[in-house]
């Protein structure tokens, strides 16, 4: 709990026996250690708002549904749910064996049965303009404004739409949705932060801000694995702090932490090969783990023919933007820059590994020099005489792959100047639609491909429309699709509104995204998914 509740020499004896779980001295204790380079700044679920605070959050918590590893939904804290026949009612029948860990905010300081009016006060906190989280959005013009959630009975919560919209169940996956307890919230406060009481599969033990957090095994969790036995596996997890990857990847070479999420680019080709497998040295030392991850890599295309950025540039027009993404080699740059890091994006927006995902029904841009030259001369511009420069903002960290297509383009005729700005200044610019040509990404908040194609959805802003793509017929399958329960048919919606945007060319997609991880060989069932989730409750560790 709170570090200053604790006399300090059972905080220290806590670190020591977490920090040298893997000595003799606990050889019994199997305890997983990772790194959080950027630290962890909350562990309430209302700030989940980035990758460090949602890998903690999703180990002290439980959400109504969660992600399967195909990205399909399945019952967690609910059991099932029914929709209503006018899609705006969802009705949840929770688990009843479901206990908040033991803690002071509670009678006798025993945790207590979750129950729905928990769901409707956390779902609450969410849309609370006091606690301003920054998860709020997700149900902003979302849910009914007169009774957005209900309990109807200890075991069954209801969520009403105000209008319908399929991809809620996505929604309620983040770890914004995750459940928490009235009683720690008031108990704590501003402290509820540090202080987290959930129904998770993992305990905060202690917290020593800029050093680590220590978890251990939540022993009366409700889940179960096939044979009966009691998740999670192992008996806690040790998060250290340390800024620095050079640390972090001499930490992990030492054994003292059990895997990496991501290569910093500066060890990559240290460690793999350019076709992205790991190199001889390492093979049978390390594992490597590369999974599909919900993020595209793109570059963006101001395509509102109102703003004067866009009437006085040849990118105004459909077969300049087309001939851009028929004029570099997407495999090449994959394969020399990325270290085959991801899969080159030939299809559309949505990227590989949600269901929806069809690269045979939805066929994006391969590299095809002729073509370009050809689209170039049929929009007035033959070799590219007579257009003028165009400038590509991208960030530092970005400006080597920038450059290569930028390279790449000027073979075909285009000739495009690389401008590397601050990360905080391009956000800027784009958002209030300064930026022609800019690089950027787009990273599942949810598993559902609604939350790629909102991108171009004409009735939103900038963000997420950072392009300010408009078109009417888009926007008709967009408000079709998210109404539609049956998932083939949302899909092949999907999937006609993905070939609209290929076609007309607001983006160039670079590449589909994959989380790359470097596993020691005795963790065991240690399974990626597109989120990039870290799943801890079925890990196992071998004695080395």
């Amino acid at each position: 709990m709170l570090l200053k509740k604790y006399p300090l020499s059972i905080i220290i004896c806590c670190f020591v026996f977490f920090a040298s779980c893997k000595s003799h001295l606990h050889p019994d204790k199997k305890i997983f250690h990772y790194n959080e380079q950027t630290g962890i700044a909350s562990l309430d679920p209302a700030f989940a708002k980035n990758q460090s605070i949602m890998w903690a959050i999703h180990q002290l918590y439980n959400t109504l549904v969660e992600v399967d590893e195909h990205m399909h939904l399945k019952p967690l804290l609910a059991k099932s749910w029914d929709i209503s026949g006018d899609n705006l009612t969802f009705t949840f029948h929770l688990r009843t064996d479901v206990y908040f860990n033991d803690d002071a905010a509670f009678i006798n300081g025993k945790g207590r049965l979750l129950n729905a009016q928990d769901v409707v006060y956390s779902f609450g906190r969410i849309i609370d303009k006091d606690v301003a989280s920054p998860g709020a959005w997700i149900f902003n013009s979302r849910v009914d404004t007169a009774i957005a959630f209900a309990a109807i009975n200890d075991s069954t919560f209801q969520l009403k739409l105000a209008r319908p919209f399929q991809p809620i169940l996505g929604i309620l996956s983040m770890q914004y949705c995750s459940i928490v307890a009235k009683e720690a919230v008031e108990k704590y406060g501003a402290d509820f932060r540090r202080h987290p009481v959930g129904t998770g599969p993992f305990i905060l033990v202690a917290w020593e801000e800029g050093l680590a957090v220590v978890l251990k095994k939540n022993t009366h969790y409700f889940e179960r694995d096939s044979n009966g036995t009691a998740l999670p596996y192992i008996d806690g997890i040790k998060i250290s702090f340390y800024n620095s990857k050079a640390t972090e990847f001499l930490e992990f070479q030492q054994g003292r932490l059990d895997f990496i999420n991501d290569i910093e680019a500066s060890f990559k080709d240290e460690i793999l090969t350019k076709t992205g497998n790991l190199k001889k040295e390492w093979q049978g030392k390390l594992l490597l783990q590369k999974n599909p991850y919900l993020n595209t890599e793109y570059l963006g295309i101001l395509v509102d023919d109102k703003n004067e950025l866009v009437k006085n540039s040849p990118l105004r027009l459909q077969k300049i933007r087309q001939a851009i993404n028929y004029g570099f080699d997407r495999r090449k740059m994959m394969l020399y820059l990325r270290n085959s890091i991801g899969t080159a994006a030939e299809s559309g927006f949505v990227p590989a590994g949600l269901p929806s995902f069809d690269s045979v029904k939805v066929k994006g841009y391969h590299y095809d020099p002729n073509k370009a030259k050809r689209l170039l001369a049929e929009a007035g511009y033959p070799d590219g005489n007579g257009l003028p420069i165009i400038k590509l903002l991208t960030i530092p960290v970005y400006a080597d792959l920038a450059g290569y297509i930028a390279n790449e383009l000027q073979q075909v005729g285009i000739k495009v100047q690389v401008e590397a700005i601050q990360k905080s200044l391009l956000l800027e610019q784009t958002s209030k639609s300064q930026a022609l040509f800019f690089r950027g990404s787009w990273i599942a908040d949810y598993p559902d491909a609604e939350n790629f194609l909102s991108v171009f959805y004409g009735k939103n802003p900038a963000p997420p429309n950072y392009t300010r793509y408009k078109n009417g017929l888009y926007d008709e399958l967009y408000e079709k699709a998210i109404a539609e329960k049956n998932d083939i048919m949302r899909y092949n919606l999907y999937q006609q509104m993905d070939k609209m945007i290929v076609n007309d060319a607001p983006v160039v997609p670079l590449w589909y995204d994959m989380a790359i991880h470097l596993v020691h060989t005795n963790i065991l069932n240690f399974e990626p998914n597109g989120l990039n989730l870290l799943e801890l409750r079925r890990v196992k560790i071998e004695k080395k």
